[in-house]
Protein backbone atom coordinates (compact mmCIF):
# COMPACT_ATOMS: atom_id res chain seq x y z
CA UNK A 1 0.00 0.00 0.00
CA UNK A 2 1.48 3.38 -0.63
CA UNK A 3 2.15 5.26 1.76
CA UNK A 4 0.21 8.65 3.42
CA UNK A 5 -0.77 11.56 1.32
CA UNK A 6 -1.49 14.31 3.85
CA UNK A 7 -0.19 17.78 3.53
CA UNK A 8 0.15 17.08 -0.30
CA UNK A 9 -1.37 18.47 -3.26
CA UNK A 10 -2.89 15.58 -5.89
CA UNK A 11 -4.67 16.96 -9.08
CA UNK A 12 -6.36 14.24 -11.42
CA UNK A 13 -7.65 14.84 -14.75
CA UNK A 14 -10.52 12.59 -16.01
CA UNK A 15 -12.23 12.06 -12.66
CA UNK A 16 -15.33 11.92 -13.38
CA UNK A 17 -15.46 8.29 -13.77
CA UNK A 18 -13.59 5.07 -13.66
CA UNK A 19 -9.60 5.14 -12.86
CA UNK A 20 -9.67 9.12 -12.41
CA UNK A 21 -12.22 9.04 -9.97
CA UNK A 22 -10.80 6.00 -8.37
CA UNK A 23 -7.59 7.29 -7.95
CA UNK A 24 -8.90 10.75 -6.51
CA UNK A 25 -11.04 9.26 -3.87
CA UNK A 26 -7.91 6.84 -3.12
CA UNK A 27 -5.55 9.98 -3.08
CA UNK A 28 -8.35 11.92 -0.60
CA UNK A 29 -8.66 8.57 1.30
CA UNK A 30 -4.78 8.54 2.16
CA UNK A 31 -4.75 11.98 3.13
CA UNK A 32 -4.57 14.31 -0.04
CA UNK A 33 -6.04 17.31 -0.82
CA UNK A 34 -7.51 16.82 -4.49
CA UNK A 35 -8.39 18.66 -7.59
CA UNK A 36 -10.61 16.75 -9.71
CA UNK A 37 -10.79 17.53 -12.96
CA UNK A 38 -13.00 16.40 -15.84
CA UNK A 39 -15.20 18.03 -18.70
CA UNK A 40 -18.29 15.92 -17.09
CA UNK A 41 -19.44 18.41 -14.37
CA UNK A 42 -21.62 15.89 -13.13
CA UNK A 43 -19.35 12.89 -13.32
CA UNK A 44 -16.43 15.33 -11.38
CA UNK A 45 -18.81 16.91 -9.14
CA UNK A 46 -20.27 13.45 -8.04
CA UNK A 47 -16.50 12.25 -7.22
CA UNK A 48 -16.12 15.54 -5.21
CA UNK A 49 -19.15 14.96 -3.36
CA UNK A 50 -17.80 11.08 -2.05
CA UNK A 51 -14.61 12.30 -1.22
CA UNK A 52 -16.24 15.01 0.99
CA UNK A 53 -18.77 12.50 1.92
CA UNK A 54 -16.17 9.94 3.45
CA UNK A 55 -14.28 13.15 5.30
CA UNK A 56 -11.89 14.36 2.59
CA UNK A 57 -10.85 17.22 1.17
CA UNK A 58 -11.81 18.16 -2.69
CA UNK A 59 -12.41 20.79 -5.16
CA UNK A 60 -13.93 20.51 -9.36
CA UNK A 61 -12.26 22.41 -11.85
CA UNK A 62 -14.16 21.76 -15.07
CA UNK A 63 -11.00 21.55 -17.96
CA UNK A 64 -11.13 20.69 -21.81
CA UNK A 65 -7.40 18.98 -21.03
CA UNK A 66 -6.47 19.64 -25.55
CA UNK A 67 -7.10 23.06 -24.74
CA UNK A 68 -3.52 25.10 -23.51
CA UNK A 69 -5.51 27.88 -21.62
CA UNK A 70 -7.72 25.50 -19.64
CA UNK A 71 -4.84 23.53 -18.61
CA UNK A 72 -2.85 26.66 -17.51
CA UNK A 73 -6.22 28.07 -15.79
CA UNK A 74 -6.87 24.41 -14.24
CA UNK A 75 -3.10 24.06 -12.58
CA UNK A 76 -3.57 28.23 -11.79
CA UNK A 77 -6.95 27.03 -9.45
CA UNK A 78 -4.91 24.47 -8.16
CA UNK A 79 -2.31 26.41 -6.81
CA UNK A 80 -4.80 29.30 -5.82
CA UNK A 81 -7.05 26.67 -3.84
CA UNK A 82 -4.54 24.82 -1.88
CA UNK A 83 -1.18 27.00 -2.27
CA UNK A 84 1.23 23.95 -4.50
CA UNK A 85 1.02 20.85 -6.64
CA UNK A 86 2.04 17.91 -5.15
CA UNK A 87 1.27 15.12 -7.38
CA UNK A 88 -0.26 15.19 -10.65
CA UNK A 89 -2.06 12.14 -12.61
CA UNK A 90 -2.80 12.96 -16.39
CA UNK A 91 -5.62 10.24 -16.98
CA UNK A 92 -7.87 11.67 -19.33
CA UNK A 93 -8.92 9.88 -22.50
CA UNK A 94 -10.88 9.03 -25.28
CA UNK A 95 -11.57 6.05 -27.62
CA UNK A 96 -13.27 7.32 -30.83
CA UNK A 97 -13.61 5.38 -34.37
CA UNK A 98 -12.88 2.06 -32.64
CA UNK A 99 -13.23 -0.99 -34.55
CA UNK A 100 -11.82 0.41 -37.59
CA UNK A 101 -9.31 0.10 -40.03
CA UNK A 102 -6.75 2.45 -40.81
CA UNK A 103 -7.46 3.00 -44.73
CA UNK A 104 -11.28 3.45 -43.38
CA UNK A 105 -10.21 5.98 -40.43
CA UNK A 106 -11.78 9.11 -40.56
CA UNK A 107 -8.83 12.19 -40.28
CA UNK A 108 -11.35 13.58 -37.75
CA UNK A 109 -11.85 11.02 -35.31
CA UNK A 110 -7.58 10.89 -35.60
CA UNK A 111 -7.05 14.57 -34.75
CA UNK A 112 -9.68 15.03 -32.25
CA UNK A 113 -8.24 11.28 -30.54
CA UNK A 114 -4.80 12.35 -30.42
CA UNK A 115 -5.36 15.84 -29.21
CA UNK A 116 -7.22 14.61 -25.85
CA UNK A 117 -4.90 11.28 -25.56
CA UNK A 118 -1.35 12.59 -26.37
CA UNK A 119 -1.50 16.45 -27.00
CA UNK A 120 -3.51 17.19 -23.53
CA UNK A 121 -0.57 14.53 -21.74
CA UNK A 122 2.30 17.09 -23.26
CA UNK A 123 0.06 20.20 -22.29
CA UNK A 124 -0.41 19.05 -18.78
CA UNK A 125 3.13 18.37 -18.35
CA UNK A 126 4.67 21.03 -19.60
CA UNK A 127 2.47 23.45 -17.09
CA UNK A 128 2.58 20.86 -14.13
CA UNK A 129 6.52 20.84 -14.60
CA UNK A 130 6.94 24.85 -14.29
CA UNK A 131 4.79 24.34 -11.24
CA UNK A 132 6.74 21.56 -9.69
CA UNK A 133 10.16 22.46 -10.58
CA UNK A 134 9.47 26.35 -8.84
CA UNK A 135 8.34 24.62 -5.71
CA UNK A 136 11.53 22.80 -5.30
CA UNK A 137 9.87 19.92 -2.87
CA UNK A 138 9.63 16.17 -4.41
CA UNK A 139 6.40 15.64 -6.47
CA UNK A 140 5.34 13.33 -9.68
CA UNK A 141 3.58 13.07 -12.49
CA UNK A 142 2.17 9.86 -13.60
CA UNK A 143 0.49 9.54 -17.16
CA UNK A 144 -1.91 7.12 -18.72
CA UNK A 145 -0.72 5.10 -21.23
CA UNK A 146 -1.88 1.38 -21.88
CA UNK A 147 -1.04 -2.31 -22.77
CA UNK A 148 -1.86 -0.95 -26.59
CA UNK A 149 1.27 1.49 -26.04
CA UNK A 150 3.73 -1.79 -25.73
CA UNK A 151 2.00 -3.94 -28.02
CA UNK A 152 0.12 -3.20 -30.77
CA UNK A 153 -3.62 -4.87 -32.37
CA UNK A 154 -5.48 -3.71 -35.44
CA UNK A 155 -8.69 -1.76 -36.28
CA UNK A 156 -7.15 0.94 -33.13
CA UNK A 157 -4.59 3.22 -35.98
CA UNK A 158 -5.67 6.47 -33.48
CA UNK A 159 -5.55 5.03 -30.06
CA UNK A 160 -2.35 2.75 -30.49
CA UNK A 161 -0.34 5.67 -31.54
CA UNK A 162 -1.45 8.06 -28.90
CA UNK A 163 -0.78 5.32 -26.55
CA UNK A 164 2.90 4.37 -27.83
CA UNK A 165 3.34 8.29 -28.05
CA UNK A 166 2.34 8.28 -24.21
CA UNK A 167 5.03 5.85 -23.18
CA UNK A 168 7.59 7.84 -25.41
CA UNK A 169 6.56 11.34 -24.09
CA UNK A 170 6.82 10.05 -20.42
CA UNK A 171 10.10 8.55 -20.77
CA UNK A 172 11.59 11.31 -22.62
CA UNK A 173 10.35 14.18 -20.15
CA UNK A 174 11.49 11.55 -17.14
CA UNK A 175 15.22 11.62 -18.82
CA UNK A 176 14.87 15.24 -18.93
CA UNK A 177 14.32 15.99 -15.77
CA UNK A 178 15.61 12.94 -13.60
CA UNK A 179 18.27 15.08 -11.79
CA UNK A 180 15.27 17.55 -10.52
CA UNK A 181 12.71 16.99 -8.20
CA UNK A 182 10.51 15.60 -10.41
CA UNK A 183 10.08 11.78 -11.42
CA UNK A 184 7.80 10.98 -14.20
CA UNK A 185 5.48 7.62 -15.12
CA UNK A 186 3.15 6.22 -16.62
CA UNK A 187 0.85 3.21 -16.30
CA UNK A 188 -0.05 1.27 -18.83
CA UNK A 189 -3.64 -0.93 -18.12
CA UNK A 190 -5.03 -3.68 -19.72
CA UNK A 191 -8.60 -3.97 -20.49
CA UNK A 192 -10.35 -2.40 -17.12
CA UNK A 193 -13.90 -1.90 -16.54
CA UNK A 194 -14.47 1.52 -17.33
CA UNK A 195 -16.69 3.38 -19.40
CA UNK A 196 -14.70 3.31 -22.56
CA UNK A 197 -14.33 -0.87 -21.74
CA UNK A 198 -17.96 -1.30 -22.47
CA UNK A 199 -17.80 1.09 -25.87
CA UNK A 200 -15.39 -0.77 -26.88
CA UNK A 201 -17.88 -3.78 -26.15
CA UNK A 202 -20.87 -1.48 -28.13
CA UNK A 203 -18.60 -1.21 -31.24
CA UNK A 204 -16.87 -4.95 -31.29
CA UNK A 205 -19.80 -7.42 -30.09
CA UNK A 206 -18.05 -10.17 -27.16
CA UNK A 207 -15.14 -7.84 -26.80
CA UNK A 208 -15.85 -7.45 -23.27
CA UNK A 209 -16.26 -12.07 -22.65
CA UNK A 210 -13.28 -12.21 -24.86
CA UNK A 211 -10.88 -10.66 -22.67
CA UNK A 212 -11.70 -14.13 -20.66
CA UNK A 213 -9.20 -15.42 -23.38
CA UNK A 214 -7.12 -13.00 -24.20
CA UNK A 215 -5.89 -11.88 -20.34
CA UNK A 216 -4.08 -14.40 -18.70
CA UNK A 217 -5.74 -13.85 -15.51
CA UNK A 218 -8.88 -14.49 -17.22
CA UNK A 219 -10.74 -10.54 -16.30
CA UNK A 220 -10.89 -7.33 -17.02
CA UNK A 221 -9.52 -5.23 -13.89
CA UNK A 222 -11.04 -2.65 -11.52
CA UNK A 223 -10.12 0.82 -11.47
CA UNK A 224 -9.27 0.73 -7.97
CA UNK A 225 -6.48 -1.73 -8.85
CA UNK A 226 -4.39 0.89 -11.23
CA UNK A 227 -5.45 3.83 -8.89
CA UNK A 228 -3.49 1.50 -6.25
CA UNK A 229 -0.25 1.34 -9.01
CA UNK A 230 -0.68 5.39 -9.29
CA UNK A 231 -0.35 5.73 -5.73
CA UNK A 232 2.89 4.14 -5.43
CA UNK A 233 4.19 5.76 -8.69
CA UNK A 234 3.04 8.63 -6.34
CA UNK A 235 4.55 8.09 -3.16
CA UNK A 236 7.73 8.17 -1.45
CA UNK A 237 8.06 4.75 -1.55
CA UNK A 238 8.54 4.95 -5.27
CA UNK A 239 11.66 7.80 -4.81
CA UNK A 240 14.01 6.16 -6.97
CA UNK A 241 11.32 5.11 -10.04
CA UNK A 242 10.73 7.16 -13.01
CA UNK A 243 10.55 6.52 -16.68
CA UNK A 244 8.67 3.90 -16.02
CA UNK A 245 5.89 2.34 -17.77
CA UNK A 246 3.90 0.11 -15.60
CA UNK A 247 1.79 -2.86 -16.78
CA UNK A 248 -1.47 -3.27 -14.72
CA UNK A 249 -2.73 -5.81 -17.36
CA UNK A 250 -3.55 -9.50 -15.86
CA UNK A 251 -0.50 -10.52 -17.60
CA UNK A 252 -1.29 -9.36 -21.34
CA UNK A 253 2.52 -7.76 -22.20
CA UNK A 254 4.05 -11.07 -21.01
CA UNK A 255 2.11 -12.81 -23.89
Amino acid sequence: MAGDFSGKVAMVTGAGSGMGKATAILFAKRGAKVVVSDIDVKGGEDTVKQIKDAGGEASFVKCDVAKKEEVQALIKKTVELYGKLDCAYNNAGINSGIGTPTADYKEEDWDALQAVNLKAVFLCMKYELQQMLKQGNKCSIVNTSSVSGLSSHPVAPAYVSSKFGCVGLTKTAALEYAKTNVRINCVCPGPVYTALFYKVDEAIPGAAEAVKSIVPMGRAGQPEEVAECVLFLSSDEASFVTALAMTVDGGMAAM
